[in-house]
């Protein structure tokens, strides 16, 4: 699913909060695309690999049982530091903590101050001009992949008024299949939780099959500031012939929770 498909799904599930002059503004085809928080994820610590048991080396025919229990207390000593360097972090130098996992993601922080929003986004990904898209960024080659965002003006104030999470994942939902090229789609989760400034922001998670593209994988975040709604869609693959990576979806996530308002200037 395109960009400006998700953007249109993401319209329509929000039709209700947006002016009628603004329902259909992505109703219409574009020409060519041209190159031009605080932190609220999950903890996790920044090496997945030194987290794995040590495995013997199975070309040597001799242990020594002195040594191995050398190294395996070096091991967990280093592992053990690393827990309480990354749990330090976390819960004590916030900024800190994402910068290292931005890196480890290969992930940098983007900020639209005109807007008013900011998010991290994929440091490979390309960023391209898009009519209607405040932002968009494309994996190169891969344009079908993307995270872009979308700001238009509403008559509310929180998404709490419009809605539970709940509810407005059905909306979505149902907007996805009423497109003819839906196959199917499938809600995964649908979660709130507060911005840097206290904003409700509702994330979502589902799975869409389609005769465009095949089965994708849809993160989606939202939030109202300043009589705003601001509107993030990421798609990306998940066929099963080469699913959704364990890698490439902390990485996602880490773009969908990193999503917030920032001061307009």
């Amino acid at each position: 699913m395109r960009f400006l498909e998700a953007v249109l799904v993401l319209s329509n599930g929000f039709g209700d909060l947006l002016p009628l002059s603004h329902r259909n503004l992505f109703n219409h085809s574009y020409g060519p695309t041209s190159s031009s928080p605080r932190n609220l994820f999950p903890m996790s610590l920044p090496k997945d690999s030194f987290l794995s048991t040590r495995q013997p080396n199975p070309k040597s025919s001799y242990n020594d049982p002195d040594k191995d229990a050398f190294v395996s207390h070096c091991v967990s000593k280093r592992k053990l530091n690393l827990a309480i360097l990354a749990v330090f972090s976390y819960g004590f130098l916030p900024n800190m903590s994402e910068s290292i996992f931005a890196e480890e993601l290969e992930l940098q922080r983007y900020i639209d101050a005109k807007e008013g929003f900011t998010l991290l986004r994929p440091s490979s990904w390309i960023q391209v001009d898009k009519a209607g898209a405040a932002v968009l960024f494309e994996e190169a080659n891969k344009g079908s992949n993307n995270v872009g965002v979308v700001v238009n003006p509403v008559r509310l104030t929180s998404l709490g008024e419009f809605g539970s999470p709940q509810f407005v994942v059905g909306k979505l939902i149902q907007a996805e299949r009423r497109k003819e090229s839906t196959n199917s789609a499938e809600v995964i989760s649908a979660t709130e939780r507060s911005s840097q400034g206290g904003l409700q922001v509702y994330e979502f998670e589902y799975k869409v099959d389609s005769t465009r593209g095949g089965i994708k994988r849809i993160f989606s975040a939202a939030f109202v500031a300043s009589k705003k709604l601001y509107l993030l869609n990421i798609a990306y693959s998940d066929k099963p012939e080469s699913p959704l990576d364990v890698h490439t979806r902390k990485m996602l996530e880490q773009v969908l929770h990193s999503f917030d308002a920032v001061s307009l200037t």
